[in-house]
């Protein structure tokens, strides 16, 4: 077995992180539920992969995920650091003898848990029959709180987490509006011993592990949470330098908001060059993802979302996420004789040797989704899904011919013929038909294909349009009501998600380089001063220059950056 660490750095990322182990959940739920779809009695996925096996002191076999989760001190809202699984007794403070005055003590009252959060802890004294009416109308009142509010990423989370993967960030006197910039995330590291705690909880997953197949990062990059994500990331590869590192680097809407201030627009600009060029210093593939608006993108097409609303956006990029690993928990399926079209499992290795180690190099990649993916019905149902992937990658230039692109798609629980789930030859075959009749053909394109679609628990967010059926499927007639369905009224989606290395991203990459010369590097920069109070010199800044520069050649073979571009 080759097993994956996750780490989440960052509140989005933990948002999206606790989407995505609720699905991971659900499909262990659903594999035992003797009333589930069948579909999902057969998923053939390695859950190993992602979770560890353990026992609490009681002798009760735990499963839970391999993960660190970094987030500032009270984003668990009610759940413990120490998570569910395990008492944990609060350290009581010795009696205080070199102290002769008055004593007070001041106790921040605890979060209460919300009627999910209830429902999930008294569900194994539940007695009333899930199956009827009471249930439903339990579950429907629970679908209603969680619409209505939620505050943490922890309120809408079913999974259990083990005692060393919740960690919490000390010592910050400030909200998550002020923890905005690289300098203030690599300042809160610079005391104390937080980064190697972090990275000694780090060491309890990879040391258990037989062999592991790579790190998995989701980093929310918009602000300090990225340069404690840095840190982690260089002792990583220090300790573990021939193990792959993919890392997601996540944005909500709520960070790309104009604050209109030069000021602002500077240490925004600057932190967004730094940020980037040092995460992508320590991984072998960054996938941006997070667009200023998911809710008015094409990407949201069969959605109602609030941008304003972590809990929304997260479910949709968690869902990306979670289609983008199926293959490297998967069994192997039979390769077809064509090159340009490969069928199967690969490991996180695999997906970087794939994208950045063919005709160039090239370590940024793009993240196209659709969700829910068309069936694969009609002579242009080929067509029809190749364009209904869009991107959820910020910054790009769509609708590029790169003949050097190279890409891996997942495609799973289609439908095909007759509302069956599509079998894995003849999604290869139509995905394969479609490309022959398109003028933006990779050059090269791994698929991988499932069966089982993604499986939607009870506290995913009830965004979804009226016009998505209970299996993902596009209704022709929707029904008036409801306007919006949630987990009550759709069950599963098929998805289809693609990672591609192409020149579209070169927006992205100039945009850095530009806002590192213009604001840091050339003569009179403003933010100069800046960037040199985060611990950066005019040196270190033109190397970050020169890696992004060379990046941007690696895309642009036939032409060169200028020195003075912006």
């Amino acid at each position: 077995m080759k097993e994956i660490v996750t780490v989440q750095v960052g509140g989005f990322a933990n948002f999206v992180g606790s989407h995505f182990w609720n699905f991971q959940d659900e499909l262990l739920g659903l594999a035992e539920d003797p009333c589930a779809d069948s579909v999902f009695k057969k998923q053939h996925l390695d859950m190993d992969v992602l979770y560890r096996t353990g026992e609490t002191q009681q002798g009760i076999l735990t499963y839970t995920p391999r993960l660190v989760s970094i987030d500032f001190q009270g984003s668990l809202g009610s759940m413990s650091s120490h998570g569910t699984l395990y008492n944990h007794e609060p350290t009581i403070p010795s009696d205080i003898t070199t102290w002769t005055a008055g004593v007070s003590t001041h106790t921040a009252e605890r979060h209460k848990k919300n009627l999910f959060l209830q429902s999930l802890y008294e569900e194994q004294d539940r007695t009333v029959d899930k199956s009827g009416p009471q249930g439903e109308y339990q579950d429907r009142d629970i679908v209603e709180s969680l619409g209505k509010g939620v505050e943490f990423w922890t309120d809408f989370s079913k999974v259990h987490y083990h005692p060393q993967s919740l960690y919490e960030l000390s010592g910050l006197w400030m909200d998550a509006r002020e923890f905005d910039n690289y300098g203030i995330g690599r300042d809160a590291l610079s005391h104390g011993l937080q980064g190697e705690e972090i990275s000694e909880r780090l060491r309890v997953f990879v040391e258990e592990c037989d062999r592991v197949q790579g790190f998995q990062f989701m980093v929310d990059d918009s602000g300090g949470f990225s340069a404690v994500a840095s840190e982690l990331l260089e002792n990583i590869a220090d300790e573990y330098s021939n193990t792959p590192v993919l890392l997601y680097a996540l944005r909500a809407p709520e960070s790309y908001v104009n604050l209109g201030k030069r000021k602002q627009t500077i240490l925004r600009s600057l932190h967004d060059a730094v940020s980037f060029s040092r995460l992508a210093s320590y991984c072998h593939l960054v996938v941006p993802v997070g667009l200023p608006s998911l809710s008015t993108s094409r990407a949201s097409s069969f959605f109602c979302i609030e941008d304003e609303r972590p809990y929304h956006c997260s479910a949709v990029y968690a869902a990306a996420l979670h289609s983008i690993s199926l293959p490297f928990r998967m069994g192997s399926l039979v390769p077809t004789a064509d090159l340009h079209y490969v069928s199967g499992a690969v490991d996180v290795g695999d997906v970087v040797r794939i994208l950045s180690g063919q005709s160039r190099s090239n370590k940024v990649a793009i993240l196209d989704m659709a969700m829910p993916a068309p069936s694969l019905t009609g002579k242009e149902s080929g067509e029809r899904l190749l364009n209904n992937l869009h991107p959820v990658t910020p910054e790009i230039t769509e609708d590029v011919e790169d003949l050097q692109a190279v890409e891996t798609m997942t495609i799973h629980g289609v439908l095909g013929p007759g509302g069956h789930p599509a079998s894995a030859s003849e999604v290869k075959d139509t995905i394969h038909a479609a490309y022959e009749h398109t003028s933006t053909r990779p050059k090269f394109c791994h698929l991988s294909a499932a069966h089982s679609p993604l499986p939607i628990p009870l506290p995913f967010p009830s965004i979804f349009k009226n016009v998505v059926g209970q299996r993902g499927e596009l209704l022709e007639n929707p029904t008036a009501s409801p306007l919006l369905k949630g987990s009550l009224e759709v069950h599963s989606v098929p998805m289809a998600v693609r990672l591609r290395s192409s020149s579209a991203i070169l927006p992205y990459l100039e945009n850095r380089l530009g806002y590192l010369r213009r604001y840091g590097v050339d003569r009179g920069a403003p933010g100069a001063e800046l960037v040199r109070s985060w611990g950066f010199g005019k040196d270190e800044l033109e190397d970050f220059g020169e890696a992004l520069s060379k990046m941007i050649n690696e895309l642009k073979p036939h032409s060169e950056v200028s020195s003075d571009s912006d």
